[in-house]
């Protein structure tokens, strides 16, 4: 089996806000705004997307751009306020009732892998591999206020305090990276430096020796020549670096992940530049995945996934729950729950 055929059957896990204004005229005559919300760990590819959009002959798109995370930019997705959600986990049970209780259908469209990567400062000489259970250690709730440095993790590692950057609580990086190490979604310590925004995330690593911290591989494949990356061991107990090749080998273990953008069905159904958009999404994934750092899926993989936009499979395949065995095949196949 080919590294890419192995990526195929990857296993999933649950595992930035652009606005789009494009000329879709409403009754009054008015342009209506197309809206983008959500992660800002897929918002590097969305960004990139809407770049080359614009570029289009005959496009005329605007953009403008924050931060919200998966989980706040599904409040406003499934509140009607905005069009397409980046997320870098599924949609969960009470963002499903909430997208049911206002008559929003989605359709969920998986597009790239991720690699979540842990770093630690350059100047850190110590810390180049860590376990699963040594980063339970470190962030599970019972560590807050009490494992506060190196030398608690391995002995022989330095008398130095452990200076901690992650997502927010309203992060899909956050909620997969919970319920990877430490066992249940959202269980975390929370003394340490949190923001939707992995910008400032990897810059705070950056400035501080004794950082550590977790968020995309976009955002350490953007900043590699300040931050070091921390190989994880995973199952066979073999430390893995993250890169797009372990993914496709399926080595890197407990921390690669799929990424989404979840669509408004009704909108992509009546607005048809939006459909364009996504149409052009889809067809340059490959390319533009790969290009800002993450994983690509197989050509006929994109071919499902843009059979399954133009069929509007509305719903999700994961059912609101954590899922660590489906893969890219058996997602795109699965019969969709609402």
């Amino acid at each position: 089996m080919s590294p890419i055929q192995t990526a195929r059957r990857l296993a999933l896990g649950l595992g930035a806000v652009a606005v789009l204004s494009a000329c879709e005229p409403t009754q009054s005559g008015q342009v209506r705004p197309i809206q983008i919300d959500g992660s800002s760990t897929v918002y590097p590819i969305t960004e990139k997307m809407v770049a080359q959009f614009n570029a289009e002959p005959e496009q005329d798109v605007e953009v403008s751009a924050s931060f919200s995370g998966t989980g706040g930019g599904f409040k406003k997705f499934c509140a009607g306020e905005t069009d397409i959600n980046n997320a870098s986990r599924p949609i969960l049970k009470n963002e499903m009732e909430e997208c049911k209780k206002n008559e929003i259908a989605y359709i969920e469209l998986p597009v790239a892998f991720d690699a979540l990567t842990v770093v630690v400062n350059p100047q850190n000489t110590w810390a180049s591999d860590l376990t699963v259970a040594e980063l339970k250690k470190i962030w599970e709730p019972a560590a807050q206020g009490k494992i506060t440095k190196w030398n608690q993790i391995r002995p022989e590692w330095p008398d130095r305090p452990i200076v901690l950057f992650g997502p927010g609580t309203d992060s899909g990086t956050y909620d997969y990276f919970t319920e990877a190490i430490v066992g249940q979604s959202g269980s975390s310590r929370s003394d340490y430096t949190a923001s939707e925004d992995d910008d400032i995330l990897a810059k705070g690593v950056s400035e501080n020796p004794n950082a550590l911290g977790y968020f995309g591989y976009a955002y350490y494949f953007e900043n590699q020549d300040k931050l070091k990356a921390v190989a994880i061991h995973n199952s066979e107990g073999s430390p893995v670096m993250p890169s797009p090749e372990a993914v496709q080998n399926a080595e890197y273990k407990p921390l690669a992940r799929p990424l989404f953008i979840y669509i408004n069905a009704g909108v992509a159904r009546d607005n048809p530049l939006m459909t364009d958009f996504l149409d052009f999404y889809i067809r340059n994934s490959p390319e533009i995945v790969s290009s800002v750092g993450y994983i690509p899926f197989e050509e006929d993989d994109y071919t499902a996934v843009y059979r399954n936009f133009h069929k509007t499979k509305v719903g999700t395949a994961f059912g609101g729950e954590a899922e660590f065995t489906m893969s890219i095949d058996e997602v795109l196949k699965t019969t969709t729950e609402y």
